[in-house]
């Protein structure tokens, strides 16, 4: 048993070391703060100031669903860019998470 626990601990060390970047759940906060929050820092919008991310605006657009957040992201709409090209699909499901859980908080 304790050698079953050894291999373990190591195996498990070895992969947080040594993973690929591919291989780590991308950090949505971290990716929405470097490609989203010029315009659309704490929720806002400031192109378009009623189409902020706050819940009510997400229904009211509906835009309330992580698909039709991950939509908008990957083909843009309107003033918004897409980022497809700049974004993998694990990266824009993550900004699409983050973006509904900050909805839910209040941003």
């Amino acid at each position: 048993m304790r050698k079953l626990l050894t291999i373990l601990f190591l195996a498990i060390a070895f992969c947080t070391l040594s993973c690929p970047a591919w291989a780590i759940a991308p950090d949505g906060q971290q990716i929405f703060n470097a490609n989203c929050s010029a315009c659309h820092i704490g929720g806002n919008n400031v192109i378009i100031a009623n189409k902020t991310l706050r819940k009510e605006a997400l229904e009211k657009y509906g835009m309330n669903s992580l698909e039709a957040i991950k939509t908008q992201v990957l083909n843009g709409k309107n003033a918004m860019p897409s980022f497809k090209e700049r974004l993998q699909d694990s990266e824009i499901t993550a900004v699409a998470e983050y973006v509904l859980s900050q909805s839910e908080k209040g941003w």
